[in-house]
């Protein structure tokens, strides 16, 4: 990947709606080589999709709630019937296997206390937990899509290989 594709993968970060023409003269290309590009990118997994993002409060999930859980083993039976569990559950956004003392974090999303409830019920259900803790966000101060870029990912197209420029 170069800087072209850095460029491409910022603008498709914030609007995938964009034609491949706008796109195309925004990174100084025609829209052959740029679709192609692009193509790429989706070709090789860095770009995995492309979604509309969702207000949650207007689509009724506007309760966020983070869940901190410590297992309950630390089996391969017990990882299988918890991630099996897991991606059965309406609501749960984003897991992440944690170091330290949290061995799970989840991002829940859900209308309301009542609905938490329910769904903790589940939650619980799956495997055998030694704890499981949430906190409620009270609001969204910030939220983005967007990863930064490293430059170490991309290679600038006028330097040799060495970075050096000489």
């Amino acid at each position: 990947m170069d800087e072209i594709d850095r460029a491409l993968l910022q603008i498709l970060q914030k609007d995938t709606s964009l034609s491949t023409a706008e796109m195309a003269a925004r990174v100084g290309l025609s829209p052959t080589p740029c679709w192609k590009r692009i193509q790429k990118l989706e070709a090789s997994g860095v770009i995995t999709g492309r979604v509309a993002i969702i207000d949650p409060v207007r689509v009724g999930v506007g309760l966020s709630v983070f869940v901190a859980i410590e297992a309950g083993e630390h089996t391969p039976d017990w990882l299988k019937r918890f991630s099996a569990g897991i991606a059965e559950l309406p609501g749960v956004m984003e897991v992440y296997r944690m170091a330290g003392e949290v061995d799970y974090m989840l991002r829940v999303a859900v209308a309301d206390m009542a609905e938490y409830d329910a769904f903790y019920k589940r939650l619980i259900a799956i495997a055998p937990m030694k704890n499981v803790t949430s906190r409620f966000a009270m609001e969204r101060m910030k939220h983005t899509t967007a990863y930064p870029l490293h430059p170490r990912a991309f290679r600038d197209r006028h330097c040799p290989k060495d970075g050096q420029g000489k």
